[in-house]
């Protein structure tokens, strides 16, 4: 059964890329129908997002200021023998905040949720059951589908929000704390403060291997906030995420095992930042540019994120590198080196405008 062609543009997936893609289209191209599809129960994917909001275009930062769950002027960093604040402007975007600005943006004839998605083609979305919804173009933001062509390393992490009984007395995030022991790699934990009483910790692993135990982190998250003094913490809805650190591969293939001829963001696209594997930025960046398009053709799609696509990861050669650094040395080594360096170029490096020097700068940690 074929819908009757009412949509210009079909978004494939709920998470963070198509709902942040989903909410540019409503605030900046009302005039263009949409229709968001969504296997999930809830937008906005289930990771909370942190974010450098100097490293955001202005664009960008309008669309992602009134989703944000909390914002900062700075933060900290830890490693062991040396501690640091950096002055840069930050932010959390929270999947719930997403969600709901979802459900308040869009029309609720503008999208489904829960829908077992098939395929993506083109022009149309194919549901389970037969049902075929169809349009002037579609996009696909679901996640991965195959990563073999792909060298990669892993960030891996598991997140606990915790309301205490007592203030907490975190005034800022903590990006990294790597002064706890640790064993094999760079292990490190970090803190966003959602309120004076209500602490997230997360624990993550930058590792070779995708193999995670996301339940034995989070017991060494609770030891770990025991032995810094936050204790009776009540135990708010769990996170755990691992996310693709690029290394190298045959990234024209990947986009091809993807979906053949068919626009894509967010991890099926590629679009994830390389030394993170947080699609936060890139998911800002490509909503912004869905949003000017001018012809939501699907082939017309297709190419210009396919190319989009492609000048990235020619970019991103820096990036790689710097993940070789951080998974092939000596603990957090790389990690505290980096930290150590300019706010400016730690601004510039995540919101990828590196110059010469300053890639040489980041070539030269240890």
């Amino acid at each position: 059964m074929t819908r009757g062609r009412k949509h210009a543009l079909l978004i494939a997936g709920g998470g963070l890329a198509g709902s942040l893609a989903a909410l540019a289209m409503a605030r900046l191209r009302p005039d263009v129908p949409i229709f968001l599809v969504g296997e999930e129960e809830k937008f906005g994917g289930d990771r909370t997002i942190f974010l450098i909001e100097d490293s955001l275009a202005p664009q960008e930062r309008d669309l992602v200021l009134p989703l944000a769950e909390a914002r900062w002027d700075g933060f900290y960093t830890a490693f062991p023998g040396r501690s640091r604040k950096l002055k840069l402007a930050c932010l959390a975007l929270s999947p719930e905040r997403i969600d709901a600005a979802v459900r308040k943006t869009l029309r609720p004839d503008q999208y489904r949720q829960g829908a077992r998605i098939v395929a993506v083609r083109d022009q149309s979305v194919l549901l389970q059951g037969g049902e075929k919804i169809a349009a002037d173009g579609a996009i696909d933001a679901r996640d991965n589908a195959h990563v073999s062509t792909l060298e990669l390393g892993w960030r891996k992490s598991a997140a606990r929000t915790l309301a205490f009984p007592a203030a907490h007395r975190v005034d800022l995030p903590v990006a990294a704390d790597a002064t706890a022991a640790q064993g094999k790699g760079c292990t490190f934990f970090s803190l966003l403060p959602l309120g004076p009483e209500r602490l997230r910790v997360e624990e993550v692993q930058l590792s070779a291997s995708p193999d995670f135990d996301a339940d034995a982190a989070g017991e060494r998250i609770l030891s770990y906030a025991a032995r810094r003094g936050w204790k009776d913490g009540a135990v708010e809805p769990e996170e755990s995420d691992v996310a693709p650190l690029a290394l190298g591969g045959d990234f024209s293939a990947y986009w091809r095992l993807g979906g053949a001829r068919v626009a894509k963001l967010g991890m099926r696209g590629g679009f994830f930042h390389p030394a993170t594997g947080c699609q936060g930025a890139d998911a800002l960046r490509t909503a912004s540019m869905l949003a000017a398009q001018r012809d939501y053709d699907g082939a017309l799609l297709h190419d210009g994120f396919e190319a989009e696509a492609l000048a990235l990861w020619r970019k991103r050669e820096p990036f790689r590198a710097f993940n070789r650094q951080l998974l092939h040395g000596e603990g957090c080594s790389a990690l505290a080196a980096f930290y150590d360096l300019d706010p400016a170029l730690i601004a510039r490096f995540f919101g990828e405008n590196l110059g010469l020097l300053d890639r040489r700068k980041i070539a030269a940690l240890r």
